[in-house]
């Protein structure tokens, strides 16, 4: 299976352990069983920074309780290169990310944009799929690396494709500058406040997706969806239409 083996995953050495919440989420829904998060990331450098972040962000997604894959796309091919994306990358990413109840992207900002193999992952992810939506209601968080000085066009492009993805993109963010300094040799990266930051979004994210947990079904509902499928509302379990209904507003 094109999946990436996590090294390490008990070792936190940038982290403050004095000051990290092993369950971030408690409070806010069931986290059991734990949530599953797939990480894609847009580089296939062997030393790649865009990879090396989503490892950390992994590692700290388990601290936090959760289930994680990472996908390994240096076999995907281009989309339409194979009839029917029949090809076992493009299969696999797709039951990943129906597996999954959030993503986590993070791509190198090349020519000022998300890299095509980014770009590639996630066009192999389609909307509906055999009657079935394998981004649509997940919460998503994005990040990126940079060879030069900070910026957020990655990122910000990724929140566009999260969006269009019908995906719940969580506020905040990661924007790793110089990203090759921020590594030791071992691919490990160093305290800073960049890896601060990337603790901070995967606790965001863990808290977004257990919050969403017991509601996705009801906030990807759409009216234009059951029109097409031709599934008229039951007045009798319509929460909504008991809400507004004469007698329930007079309180009878």
């Amino acid at each position: 299976m094109p999946l990436r083996t996590l090294s390490g995953p008990d070792h936190l050495p940038a982290l403050d352990r004095r000051y990290a919440l092993d369950r971030p989420a408690l409070g806010l829904g069931a986290g059991d069983p734990p949530p599953r998060i797939l990480l894609l990331y847009g580089s296939l450098r062997e030393r790649s920074f865009s990879r090396l972040c989503v490892e950390e962000a992994a590692r700290l997604l388990q601290f936090f309780g959760c289930e994680t894959r990472i996908f390994d796309p240096s076999i995907m091919p281009l989309p339409d290169q194979v009839t029917g994306d029949d090809h076992p990358a493009v299969h696999e990413l797709r039951e990943l990310s129906m597996w999954s109840e959030g993503h986590v992207w993070c791509s190198p900002e090349r020519h000022g944009q998300i890299t095509g193999i980014m770009k590639l992952q996630v066009d192999h992810l389609p909307l509906s799929m055999g009657g079935m939506r394998p981004t649509q209601g997940r919460t998503l968080a994005v990040m990126q690396v940079s060879a030069g000085s900070q910026s957020f066009n990655s990122v910000n492009t990724l929140r566009v494709l999260g969006r269009w993805m019908r995906m719940v993109t969580i506020p905040n963010q990661s924007s790793v500058a110089k990203a090759f300094a921020e590594f030791d040799d071992a691919g490990r990266m160093k305290p800073s406040s960049y890896y601060d930051r990337i603790v901070d979004v995967m606790e965001e994210l863990v808290r977004f997706t257990v919050l969403l947990r017991p509601h996705t079904t009801q906030l990807v509902d759409r009216y234009s969806e059951r029109k097409e499928a031709g599934v008229p509302i039951d007045s009798a379990t319509d929460l909504s239409s008991i809400a507004t209904s004469p007698t329930y507003r007079k309180g009878e």
